[in-house]
């Protein structure tokens, strides 16, 4: 594994208080520490033991927001972010390398609801036999042999 980079000289430009970053994501304060407890930021603190936030991390927060959008869990989105550098901000390849990981997702979980969709107003599988169709779409509850839950739907 090679050496983690040298840490660079921040300038107090480089930093930003919690309530900027709060500002500029439109996340509330404890939502920012929630994901600083989380280990999805991590803080410098100053001088002053105050905690202080690299510009970079309005991307990254901005970046979990739109993540949890998608439907990413925190592990999701933690394992997408450790693939960014340590000790410099990230550029536009880094950021389209995690885009290309998650875009694979993405269309998964597309798929996932579009047969979803298609499927919801015929028999969903639950093996209930409780529903006229289900003497046409489950015949003896064949459905309920595979498995718990709605067989059809979840493949």
């Amino acid at each position: 594994m090679p050496p983690a980079p040298a840490p660079r000289r921040l300038k107090p430009s480089d930093l930003v208080p919690i309530g900027e970053i709060a500002r500029r994501t439109g996340l509330s304060v404890s939502a920012i520490r929630f994901y600083e407890n989380k280990r999805l930021i991590e803080p410098v603190r100053s001088g002053g033991n105050q905690r202080r936030f690299l510009r970079s991390d309005i991307r990254r927060l901005s970046f979990i927001l739109i993540a949890q959008r998608l439907g990413l869990s925190l592990a999701e989105i933690e394992a997408e972010l450790a693939k960014l550098p340590l000790g410099r901000t990230p550029t536009a390849r880094d950021w389209e390398a995690i885009s290309a990981a998650i875009r694979v997702r993405l269309d998964q979980r597309i798929a996932d609801l579009t047969r979803t969709r298609d499927r919801l107003d015929g028999c969903i599988g639950c093996g209930c036999l409780s529903l006229e169709h289900c003497a046409i779409w489950n015949p003896q509850d064949r459905l309920g042999g595979e498995g718990p839950g709605p067989r059809k739907l979840l493949g």
